[in-house]
């Protein structure tokens, strides 16, 4: 039985595993890659021409990154469809816009943005965001930023949105990324395209890369050195409009990927998977936990590695994550926290410090969630150790309004004796809109 009741401020997802048939069965599709959705929306806004966009997420997420936009000035049709339109209006053009852009929940809407806002002279922009993202961190952002003479104001001195922003004619530098974040490095580059020479970027483990690819598909002129973990824009760019079309986010086929694997007599297919080797680290990892995982179909769509994933039940094993696999992996760690607690032996999580500024603190969010489940899970500052093999039961849960959170948790429930109770369930919507009804057709 797995039911959601809407009659509730909050939604509540309630999980019976005792009353679910064994096995996931069958084949599903998933939402369009969020990181990519994001940046073929910003890049068709500012590129010259008509971009189109085929498989876009129609997250919430998205639809911040489009709001505010459109109200610079780029014509974007409705989000709610197949196939969406972005007339732009060139690099350099975005109008000031009458109100405070709100970003939402979408940290990346808000930190790639600020690289663009602040590269457009002589126009001045308020952005913000809801309660979760006014709490997270932007300095990571905003110091490199102010190192290209961008001005920038807001809370803590400009640590927290609101931010308020005074466009200018920025200098490149040579930024080392003290973080290895997509985020940062992206949000540079956008910041390079209108600058006066060679904007230098260099991380200490190489992060996702759908901002190279996109970029230079785009018509901007960028360089990549993958020994030396560098990217390298060079101003004075072109942008033209694309036909872009979105693989699917393989962070929302993770969840799949780990219910197949826990759920027994499962073989699941997950069609049009981004397989991007920057992005692919939950599958290295569950590879090496004894996951069944095979590549169908592999090949390339727009630039981006593609595959059909077909995933079966397994007897998984604990191991240690840490190190380079962390930048490729850090959205999928929550449900990779559920794969842990299903496997044999201890599971230990490190050096991913960064999920403690993510849309909840999912260290401690993983931890006290899994922790009520009957999991013998122990906090660390950088991550978690989880000592599998308890069998789970079900009770009373909370998503911490995060998406990510919400969904593992549910994964979880399909395992758990009795009855789980999801409270704050509508948070998976924020990048899967279709997760629950997906899962309840899993086993209609």
């Amino acid at each position: 039985m797995i039911d959601l009741d809407r009659n509730q401020a909050h939604q509540i997802l309630h999980i019976d595993a005792n009353q679910l048939p064994q096995g996931l069965r069958g084949k599903i599709t998933i939402p369009g890659d969020k990181s990519i959705s994001h940046r073929s929306l910003m890049l068709g806004s500012v590129a010259e021409g008509e971009t189109t966009i085929r498989g876009l997420l129609l997250g919430e997420d998205p639809r911040s990154t489009a709001a505010c936009f459109a109200a610079m000035g780029a014509e974007i049709s409705e989000l709610n469809s197949e196939l969406v339109t972005v007339k732009g209006i060139g690099l350099g053009n975005l109008k000031e816009p009458l109100d405070v852009l709100n970003a939402g929940n979408s940290g990346t809407t808000l930190r790639l943005m600020l690289g663009i806002l602040a590269s457009h002279p002589d126009r001045f922009f308020t952005v913000t965001g809801d309660a979760s993202l006014r709490s997270r961190p932007m300095s990571r952002v905003v110091n490199p930023l102010r190192q290209m003479g961008a001005h920038i104001w807001g809370r803590e001195n400009g640590a927290r949105a609101p931010l308020a922003v005074s466009g200018q004619n920025l200098k490149a530098i040579h930024y080392q990324s003290p973080v290895a974040s997509a985020q940062v490095k992206s949000c540079l580059m956008l910041a390079g395209l209108m600058t006066d020479g060679e904007t230098t970027i260099t991380e200490p483990e190489r992060s996702r890369d759908h901002s190279e690819r996109m970029l230079a598909a785009f018509g901007a002129n960028v360089r990549v050195d993958i020994a030396t973990n560098t990217v390298i824009v060079k101003g004075g760019a072109k942008l033209i409009g694309q036909e872009v079309t979105v693989p699917g986010d393989i962070s929302s086929a993770a969840f799949w990927l780990v219910a197949a694997s826990i759920v027994p007599d499962s073989d699941l297919l997950i069609e049009n998977v981004g397989i991007n080797p920057t992005r692919t680290g939950i599958l290295e990892v569950l590879a090496e936990m004894g996951a069944d995982i095979t590549y169908e179909n592999q090949r390339e769509v727009t630039g981006e590695p593609v595959a059909d994933l077909r995933v079966r039940s397994a007897h998984l094993k604990g191991c240690r994550i840490g190190g380079a696999v962390i930048p490729r992996l850090i959205d999928e760690i929550p449900i990779l926290a559920i794969a842990a607690a299903c496997a044999e032996g201890t599971t230990i999580i490190e050096d991913a410090a960064e999920l403690r500024v993510k849309e909840s603190d999912r260290i401690v969010a993983m931890v006290q969630e899994l922790t009520k489940l009957g999991a013998n899970v122990t906090e660390h500052p950088d991550g978690m150790e989880i000592v599998g093999g308890k069998i789970l039961t079900g009770t009373e849960v909370d998503s911490y309004d995060d998406h990510r959170v919400a969904m593992s948790l549910a994964i979880a429930a399909l395992v758990a004796k009795g009855k789980t109770i999801i409270n704050r369930a509508e948070s998976a919507a924020i990048s899967y809109p279709s997760f629950i009804p997906t899962l309840q057709g899993l086993y209609n």
